[in-house]
């Protein structure tokens, strides 16, 4: 039982991370799963591999570039939300081990896919508010910060997976004290 609420304080503090970066929480996965550090769910165990891990590490760092890209940071927003509910979704199914297969893909769509896109629609906002306040001159630190707390999400998940549910807990307070006062200073 302990392993089965571990694995879904795993999955939601990862699917949280995917709100901010879309490839970096699976390359956490990928590398913790290729050292042995986490389990992965039986149909998922090709995430664990070198081929896996190369591809999702270019992926991050194409992404984690990409957001400092003035104009195209925006668009990005617009294309990762549908990605991160996808993502949010993939990387809780892959960390839910030794349940049912209803309840594994109820799970993962409504609190993986829905952890993500939840996290990712508000950072959204928040940047497309940040970009109308300072004309995008912000942009590149809200960048840094989400590439940060998604590093910090992602390592807080794997190795602490229930110290990950506080820290989403903070993180939900914080973005909604973030986008209250983004949005009383731009009305």
């Amino acid at each position: 039982m302990i392993e089965i609420i571990l694995s879904i304080c795993l999955g939601v503090g990862l699917a949280a991370s995917v709100g901010f970066r879309v490839f970096l929480p699976l390359l956490a996965v990928s590398i913790a799963a290729y050292f042995q550090i986490i389990p992965l769910n039986e149909n998922w165990q090709w995430v664990g591999s070198i081929t896996a891990l190369i591809l999702l590490s270019v992926a991050t760092v194409i992404e984690i570039l990409a957001y400092y890209i003035p104009w195209f940071d925006n668009l990005l927003d617009t294309i990762a939300l549908p990605l991160a509910g996808i993502a949010g979704t993939a990387v809780m199914m892959s960390t839910l081990v030794d349940l049912s297969p209803m309840l594994t893909w109820t799970l993962a769509i409504i609190a993986g896919g829905g952890t993500a896109a939840t996290v990712k629609g508000t950072m959204g906002t928040s940047r497309a508010a940040s970009s109308v306040v300072t004309g995008g001159i912000a942009n590149p630190i809200i960048a840094t910060v989400e590439t940060g707390t998604a590093t910090v999400m992602s390592t807080a998940s794997i190795f602490a997976a229930p110290l990950a549910i506080f820290l989403l807990i903070f993180l939900f307070f914080g973005l909604r004290k973030l986008y209250r006062k983004l949005f009383s200073r731009s009305s």
